[in-house]
């Protein structure tokens, strides 16, 4: 049974000492994976108290505060939006009540963003991304290269294929991105790893908070982008991603490529959780939005990610390519001597 929200706001006020909680309400609906509720004090100050309902939460709550411990004062400085802190907590039940300060703003879907909001959620994921990797790697969180994104990209679409689901033209787009060694050349950085209109928070078109950082690491910063292509208003997110190389011009310029790829590949993942599940309602979504991306991608140009790559001309054609080439000289050796 959900845990009301007075239960909540006296777990609250045994984690932290001379808290004086005059309201609590519920946040998020009752039987998820967490028991939260919002408080307000009696100094007007806001909390957010968090039970985990399963351990699979409970793992995720942990997480989560190793990784806020992680973010120091300093490293939050330099970020242009806020992180909550923890303020408590107490063991209840066999786990345990969070108390954490308050970030207001409200949840950012890709289908209400606008060119502003775009462009300031790319500067926020830039500002995650220019963090120094020491912050991450001195608590023990992961550090994953190119190597490993190749590998589990890989690994998901050999297992999508197996189904016999997988639409030909996804296969071959799929396969020729795992193919190109352009695409996985890249510097990993600090990425938040999980985020999404859930856990970026906004107000007046701008990023003013982001929650939920158990997936810490050091890893593809394109993983960070890849929630803004989930929707079919792909000309923000590419909006978001030239905000995000101007903020961060060192960053490779193949990282909108790979962030539609992983966005294209929870797809996969969708229909791989409906397979494992025996779920025919999950395979037959999961099926109908693999043709929906069939549709949206074949009305694009060519049919790849990541850069077009130069026609293959056949011997005739390079040999009249250079012939055309040497009458130029020609010519202009002419042209020189008779002037």
């Amino acid at each position: 049974m959900a845990r009301t929200p007075l239960t909540l706001a006296a777990l609250a006020t045994s984690a932290v000492a001379g808290l004086d909680v005059v309201a609590a309400s519920r946040i998020g609906a009752a039987g998820g994976d967490f028991d939260t509720a919002l408080l307000s004090t009696r100094d007007e100050r806001w909390f957010v108290v968090r039970v985990p309902r399963t351990e699979a939460a409970e793992s995720r709550q942990s997480a989560d505060l190793l990784a806020l411990g992680a973010l120091t004062a300093g490293t939050r400085s330099r970020l242009p939006f806020e992180v909550t802190t923890p303020a408590g907590q107490t063991p209840v039940d066999g786990t345990r009540a969070v108390v954490y300060e308050f970030v207001g703003g409200s949840k950012t879907p890709v289908s209400s963003l606008t060119a502003d909001l775009a462009a300031s959620i790319g500067q926020a994921i830039a500002a995650i991304h220019s963090l120094p990797t020491s912050c991450v790697t001195e608590v023990g969180l992961p550090s994953l290269g190119p190597v490993h994104a190749h590998q589990t990209s890989g690994a998901l679409v050999a297992k999508a294929i197996e189904t016999g689901l997988l639409p030909a033209a996804l296969r071959e787009r799929w396969e020729g991105a795992l193919a190109d060694d352009r695409l996985w050349q890249y510097q990993p950085t600090v990425i938040n790893g999980d985020l999404g209109a859930d856990t970026v928070l906004s107000h007046a078109e701008q990023v003013v908070g982001v929650l939920d950082w158990h997936e810490l690491r050091v890893a593809d910063p394109a993983r960070d982008l890849a929630w803004l292509f989930s929707g079919r208003r792909s000309e923000l997110a590419e909006t978001a991603i030239a905000a995000y190389l101007q903020a961060r011009p060192a960053a490779d310029r193949q990282i909108g490529a790979r962030a539609s790829f992983y966005a294209e590949l929870e797809i996969a993942s969708w229909l791989l959780h409906g397979t494992q599940t025996r779920s025919t309602d999950i395979v037959d979504d999961a099926v109908r939005m693999l043709h929906g991306l069939v549709d949206d991608v074949q009305s694009q140009l060519g049919n790849q990610l990541g850069p077009p790559t130069a026609p293959v001309l056949a011997v005739t054609d390079v040999e009249q390519l250079l012939d055309g080439i040497e009458k130029d000289r020609v010519e202009k050796d002419r042209v020189e001597k008779a002037s």
